[in-house]
Order: C-alpha cells, then sequence, then structure tokens
C-alpha cells in the first residue's frame, strides 16, 4: 500500500493506494489562510504538520496502514517557510498568492538583468526570492535568523524523517535555479 499527501492552501489530502492502485481510503483536513494586511497571504507550517498527522490518522480509521510501504508528498508551490538554525519556523510562511512583494520584484529584475534567461521565469510576487527581499527590508531581525529556505512540501519532508530536500520541480520556482 501507499499514501499520498497533497498539501493545498485550502487543505491537506491523504489517499491510501493498494499496490494495483485502487483508492482504499481518503481523508482531508482544512487550513486557514491568514491575511493581515491587503495582498498579504500567509499560513503557520505547523498547521500543515498537525493537518498531515490528522489526515493520515484519519485514513488509519478507516484501514489498517501496517502494510504501507512509500509515501509520497505534493502540493503548494513557492511558500518561504523560513527556518532558524534549530529548525525552528521564524514567521507564518509567505504564500504563493501573496503579492506583497511586487517593489522587490521589480527591484531583483533591475540587479540581475538577466534573471529571465537564467531561471527561465519572470520575477512573480509569489516566487520566494523577491519575498526573502521583502523580509530583508521589512523584518531585518527575522532575515538575519535565516538558516533555511523550505517550500511548504520541504517543511513536511523535513518534520518526517528529518531530511532537507527539494525536488527539481519545485526548484526553479525560488528563482535561484540557473536552468
Amino acid at each position: 500500500m501507499y499514501i499520498g499527501i497533497d498539501l493545498g492552501t485550502s487543505g491537506v489530502k491523504a489517499i491510501l493506494l493498494n499496490e494495483q492502485g485502487d483508492v482504499l481510503a481518503t481523508h482531508t483536513e482544512k487550513l486557514t489562510v491568514s491575511r493581515p494586511h491587503p495582498l498579504w497571504s500567509e499560513q503557520e507550517p505547523e498547521q500543515w504538520w498537525q493537518a498531515t498527522d490528522r489526515a493520515v490518522k484519519g485514513l488509519g480509521r478507516q484501514q489498517s496502514l501496517s502494510g504501507v510501504r512509500a509515501l509520497g508528498i505534493a502540493g503548494q508551490m513557492h511558500g518561504a517557510t523560513l527556518l532558524d538554525s534549530r529548525q525552528q519556523v521564524l514567521r507564518p510562511a509567505i504564500l504563493w498568492n501573496d503579492g506583497r512583494c511586487s517593489e522587490e520584484c521589480a527591484w531583483l529584475e533591475k540587479q540581475v538583468p538577466q534573471s529571465r534567461a537564467i531561471t527561465g521565469n519572470l520575477m512573480m510576487p509569489g516566487f520566494t526570492a523577491p519575498k526573502l527581499v521583502w523580509v530583508q527590508r521589512h523584518e531585518p531581525d527575522i532575515f538575519y535568523q535565516i538558516d533555511k529556505v523550505l517550500l511548504p512540501k520541504d517543511f513536511l519532508r523535513l518534520r518526517m524523517p528529518g531530511v532537507v530536500a527539494r525536488d527539481m520541480s519545485e526548484a526553479a520556482g525560488p528563482m535561484w535555479l540557473d536552468v
């Protein structure tokens, strides 16, 4: 059996599949988005972890999980999850649909005019690099504590086996992958 986890913006969905790919159980847990200012969109990473835990336990209430061989994680992209050197979250994650970083995008494109050719992307407010510039400008006390920048599913991956990793499908979104 296999477990799939989808960390979305509005919820975490877990699915249990058998060896043939048949769905044995599903469970969804809702998430909330905080919008403390216009254009802002944030979530507490701990909320992702707790919802994931509840979703997997929800599968276990429907079907024994003793035969699970592997687990896969998919999910929302571009959520800047900032950790300190003890791997503690420094602030709520700034999500993919957050629009506060337009000025930082313009500044980055001016500083690195070849950024589109390097990254294969336009600099957009939802991407991670402009969010980090925003944090540096507006929350310097937090910025200088940053040890790691994870994306949402990377945070779940860290909490499960304790591994910091990012797959290639997500590596371009932060705007620091040379394609």
